[in-house]
């Protein structure tokens, strides 16, 4: 018999290569940018392990796939190798995950936790959990061979031998080679049996193989006489044996077949030895560290009697190489299958709708939420930038920013309404509603953005804003009781701000300047250091001392003492309860403070400004800024004092070091939702925050959309949020949705007088276009306040059943005949999505119309800080009874206060409470908690 032929795994894999190549060169063309990723993840730095790397390295490189070799040292952690796979598996440009373990004895990392972390999609060597599964079962095409086995089989098809009805023959069993070389054979229709080193008639259970691999690390296991006349031998072992018979050395086993392979550990080196590393190719070289090469075969005998045989090394390690890099061009093919550029791959939940219209909690109950890691993973936040808060809610980190900052903005949408009536126009509702059209109807990338409820009113009269109907945040009770601790974070800091005002006076007032110096600069084992925040009081005073014991008696002096005027104190104490009996209130009656008492009071704490300071801020730095520029007080001399002179800010950073991440939930149709800040709408600027809306329109791209709501009308929320947010965001919104209904508007048009608890009067319920007319006034204004900023309006009108066809049409036509570019009928409460649908259609066309946003005014007064008119949100006056359009009215400014730290004026028009009270019956009477399913009831 003729002498077999050689399977060159060199040669066949270089044009599997080139082949590789050429689909590689045709990916780049259809989709420009885009590069295959293979990542290989190493730990430790072992020479055997460097070499089969640098192969894979040079393979990639040849045919077009970036390869990433992460080195991480051999003390990493278990946990800390699972956090690397975690963010190569979120990476869409890494396409292929392997990975490179140290020795069992260097390293306690488990092995099978470890590989399983691996996205199946990015499994390219085949060897997690569930990819074995997968081809146990016969998915062959829905899953990742590993890489050995593969060649092999490409190695056999080579050879033109059908496969089918063949007797196979497998040698070996290892998780590697032998197991998936098994069922690669069987589901290519061969008889296959599996064999090991300690199989008994092992000669004769070979020589039954038409087709026969090995691979079992033992140097020349298989014998030539054994072997079928005819067959092919496929041998896939690189062992490592003396050169000189008679030496006593252990061999060295290794399988070029994964990167795993090196946890078989290397045989020892003689003693006495001094075998330098291999400079060498492990795939290729017939001698390394002074040893010769032979597989698990003995290859001179095989190939007497074998048809076709491989040789060792360049038969099967090339192979290997080559079915990684075929591997990874697949799993990128597979992605670009399913990727949609900008696109996100979103769940969206299907509502059951109900008439009539069950209760908001109801609903909220009705519909599941998904776990909120999966939505966070949908819309393409990684695991490191999200801080899981249980199942339904969770903080996302300001690192998402710097990681999108080349990202393209999305369209920015503001929803505001006419002005506010009793009976209620549903802008929240209005906002989700929109957002599920947008993105469960109309498969857009798209973001809302809300105010978290004050907790005050939860329990007290108004109850929750999470929307209403099939149009709501869910879960809603925790949208409107705590969340994440935001505004508790908001009431700690300020009352920090507050003891400190009352101390620090209490404490000039009862020490002389050295005493008071003294213990601001303590001796700490006998040393006196003036601490960072002191360095910068001391400058701002123009002292440029650092060291304590240099300064004057008049410096100490300047610097001790704040010298507060207690009735310039403009800080409060704040509470996040509606609580009336703390509207003024006396402090420093104990015994303890000697009679240094004062007048003071509560707010309720989203009036805080640390609130609107949340709000406005764009960075933590700029947070930390503005705490410390927040006045307080005055001096006796006149001067401002901040919260840095007190030396609170830092501290006041670190509480707010977690509310400064925005919050992320979603709404009934699974669209996300970012719940961040909830200053007032009057007394500030009553917007959410800068920080949630600039990270939505990142992570929604160029064409997706972000909607937001501005705090009560136009005439307000929506000015402060042109003149003020966007100021200082940066951001030119596209559209703006002004929300109306019809009984509002009959209202506007001197409709009777509504009493809570009686029925709706008749005006109400019953056609009459004449009060709706009249009404229009004050959509009307609010239409012009909008187009004065140069963004197209979009008219939502809020659905009632008992609107008549006469009366919407009627709006829509007056609202496009005063420059609305377009009003539409919703009904969202009712149908979710669905009745927002003609809504977003709107929306997407006014955002491409031509728009030219302008501030209406220059930065002119009192540190060129903007304007927030502190005044009735309920009248375009000053006066709350006075609907419509009213005019004629001098308005009267009573007082200009400054938020220098949230960076506004506020002009003070009339008197405004900043602590609701309880009515009679508050809602806390029908709240409470089931003690067995810990449901809250009664909350709406």
């Amino acid at each position: 018999m003729a002498p077999a032929e050689i399977l060159n795994g060199k040669e066949i894999s270089a044009q599997i290569k080139t082949r590789l190549k050429n689909q590689v060169t045709q990916l780049k063309e259809q989709v420009p940018g885009f590069i295959p990723g293979l990542a290989i993840l190493q730990v430790g730095n072992r020479d055997d392990s460097n070499l089969y790397i640098n192969v894979k390295l040079k393979a990639a490189e040849e045919i077009g796939i970036r390869a990433t070799h992460i080195k991480l040292p051999v003390t990493t952690t278990e946990s800390e190798v699972i956090k690397y796979i975690t963010s190569l598996n979120e990476d869409s440009t890494i396409h292929g995950v392997i990975v490179q373990l140290p020795l069992d004895s260097e390293n306690s990392i488990n092995t099978e936790e470890v590989v399983n972390v691996i996205a199946p999609e990015k499994d390219v060597d085949g060897l997690t959990s569930i990819s074995a599964g997968k081809l146990a079962r016969g998915d062959l095409n829905d899953c990742f061979i590993p890489c050995t086995p593969k060649g092999c089989l490409e190695l056999i098809k080579e050879t033109g031998m059908q496969i089918a009805g063949r007797h196979a023959v497998v040698v070996g069993r290892s998780k590697i080679v032998g197991a998936p070389m098994r069922d690669l054979l069987l589901w290519n229709n061969a008889t296959v049996t599996t064999c090991h080193s300690k199989t008994a008639n092992l000669d004769e259970e070979v020589n039954k193989g038409d087709i026969l691999v090995v691979a079992t690390g033992r140097p020349e296991l298989v014998k030539g006489e054994w072997i079928k006349p005819g067959a092919i031998v496929i041998d896939c072992g690189i062992n490592y044996v003396p050169e000189r018979s008679g030496d006593a050395v252990k061999t060295t086993r290794c399988s070029p077949g994964s990167l795993l392979a090196s946890r078989s550990r290397p045989a020892p080196a003689p003693p006495g030895s001094a075998l330098k590393p291999s400079v060498g190719c492990p795939l290729y070289d017939t001698k390394r560290n002074g040893k010769k090469v032979v597989g698990d075969v003995a290859y001179n005998e095989a190939k007497e009697r074998a048809r076709f045989i491989t040789p060792v090394p360049g038969g099967v390690g090339p192979m290997t190489v080559a079915m990684l890099m075929q591997s990874t061009v697949e799993s990128a093919k597979r992605f670009l299958e399913k990727f949609k550029p900008g696109k996100w791959t979103i769940q969206y939940n299907n509502l059951n709708l109900k008439t009539p219209v069950p209760s908001d909690i109801d609903i909220s109950r009705s519909c599941k939420p998904k776990p909120i890691g999966k939505l966070a993973r949908e819309i393409g936040l990684l695991s490191e930038e999200v801080e899981l808060y249980g199942e339904t809610k969770a903080k996302v980190l300001l690192s998402t920013l710097e990681r999108l900052k080349h990202q393209p903005d999305g369209k920015y949408v503001v929803v505001t309404g006419i002005t506010p009536t009793p009976l209620g126009e549903g802008k929240s509702t209005t906002t989700i509603g929109l957002v599920q059209a947008l993105g469960a109807h109309l498969y857009q990338n798209v973001f809302a953005c809300v105010r978290q409820p004050s907790q005050g009113p939860t329990f007290g009269i108004k109850g929750g804003a999470a929307g209403g109907g099939y149009s709501q945040v869910i879960p809603m009770e925790e949208f409107n009781l705590h969340l994440t601790g935001d505004i508790h974070a908001i009431t700690a800091a300020n009352n920090l701000v507050a003891a400190a005002i009352d101390a620090r006076i209490f404490h000039e007032l009862t020490q002389t300047d050295k005493a008071l110096f003294n213990r601001l600069v303590p001796s700490v084992n006998g040393v006196r250091k003036f601490s960072d925040i002191q360095i910068r009081r001391l400058k701002r005073l123009g002292i440029e001392k650092t060291d304590p014991t240099t300064l004057t008696d008049d410096e100490i002096n300047r610097f001790a003492r704040l010298d507060i005027d207690p009735e310039t104190i403009t800080w409060q104490r704040v509470l996040d309860t509606n609580d009336r009996f703390l509207r003024k209130i006396t402090i420093g009656q104990a015994p303890t403070e000697k009679g240094h008492t004062r007048t003071a009071q509560f707010d309720i704490s989203v009036a805080s400004e640390i609130m609107a300071v949340l709000a406005l801020t764009t960075s933590l730095e700029d947070m930390r800024e503005r705490l410390g520029k927040m006045v307080v007080a005055s001096s006796k001399k006149g001067e401002p004092i901040s919260a840095e002179d007190l030396g609170v800010s830092g501290a006041l950073t670190v509480l707010m070091k977690d509310a400064i991440k925005p919050n992320l939930m979603q709404t009934l149709e699974g669209t996300p939702v970012f719940v961040h800040a909830g200053p007032f709408a009057n007394i500030a600027h009553g917007n959410s925050s800068i920080i949630a809306d600039r990270m939505a329109l990142k992570l929604v791209g160029p064409e997706g959309f972000v909607v937001t709501e501005a705090g009560f009308g136009a005439d307000i929320g929506m000015e402060k949020f042109f003149n003020i947010k966007c100021r200082y965001s940066g951001l030119r919104p596209h559209v703006v949705v002004l929300v109306a209904t019809v009984r509002a508007l009959k209202m506007h048009g001197g409709g009777p007088t509504v009493t809570a608890g009686l029925p709706l009067p008749k005006a109400y319920i019953e056609e009459n276009l004449e009060l709706v007319e009249k009404g229009f006034s004050n959509l009307k204004k609010q239409i012009e306040n909008a187009r004065m900023f140069g963004i197209p309006v979009v008219v939502a009108v809020n659905a009632f059943k008992t609107d008549t066809e006469a009366e919407l049409d009627l709006i829509g036509r007056l609202s496009q005949e005063h420059g609305a570019f377009d009003a539409v009928k919703c009904t969202h409460w009712a149908e979710g999505g669905k009745g927002a649908l003609a809504l977003a259609q709107a929306v997407q066309r006014a955002a491409q119309a031509p728009s030219s946003f302008q501030l209406l005014y220059d930065l002119k007064g009192f540190g060129n800080l903007p304007i927030c008119m502190a005044k009735t949100h309920l009248s375009l006056s000053h006066n709350p009874e006075q609907k419509g359009v009213p005019t004629g009215f001098v308005l009267p400014i009573r007082d200009i206060r400054a938020s220098v730290g949230a960076g506004f004026l506020y002009p003070l028009v009339g008197t405004m409470s900043t602590m609701p009270g309880l009515p009679t019956r508050p809602c806390f009477y029908d709240i409470d908690l089931d003690p067995e399913t810990e449901v809250v009831n009664g909350l709406f």
